[in-house]
């Protein structure tokens, strides 16, 4: 496995992990009382944070074991990458699209800022996935 295939790995289970700490503490907040009254500001915050803190130190350790490879990246990385980034993306703009949505319906800010972090959680994983897949099986032609 590839230092690049490393690090995406890192940051694909640093996302789910993320994503799952910040639903079991709204859904464990939630006993009893409806979902949108829930505080979960400060967990979101918390759990994007620890996430982003987890994946700069999970990379620092990997670049400190592996020196050398952390400074390769060829042209199939940086392909694989790109193609990671735009099956990813799509989630993204799909989280916006329907966050402003809601907005417009004028939602609850529960529901769309948490919409709004799915989005994000499903482009990394789904951008992750896709780099991890075109690793084993190449780039679709």
């Amino acid at each position: 496995m590839t230092f690049t295939e490393k690090n995406t790995l890192i940051f694909l289970v640093v996302s789910a992990l993320g994503f799952g700490v910040y639903a079991a503490l709204v859904l464990s907040r939630a006993q009893g009382v409806p979902l949108v009254e829930v505080a979960y500001a400060a967990p979101m915050l918390w759990t994007i944070g620890g996430a982003i803190v987890a994946g700069i130190v999970g990379q620092t350790v990997l670049s400190a074991l592996e020196p050398k490879e952390a400074r390769e990246k060829d042209q199939r990385d940086r392909d694989i990458d790109r193609f990671g980034i735009l099956m990813g993306q799509s989630f993204i703009v799909i989280g916006g699209v329907v966050a402003l949505l809601l907005t417009m319906a004028e939602a609850k800010y529960f529901w769309i800022a948490n919409t709004l972090y799915l989005g994000f959680v499903l482009s990394a994983l789904v951008g992750s996935s896709a780099r991890l897949i075109a690793y084993r099986r190449g780039l679709p032609q």
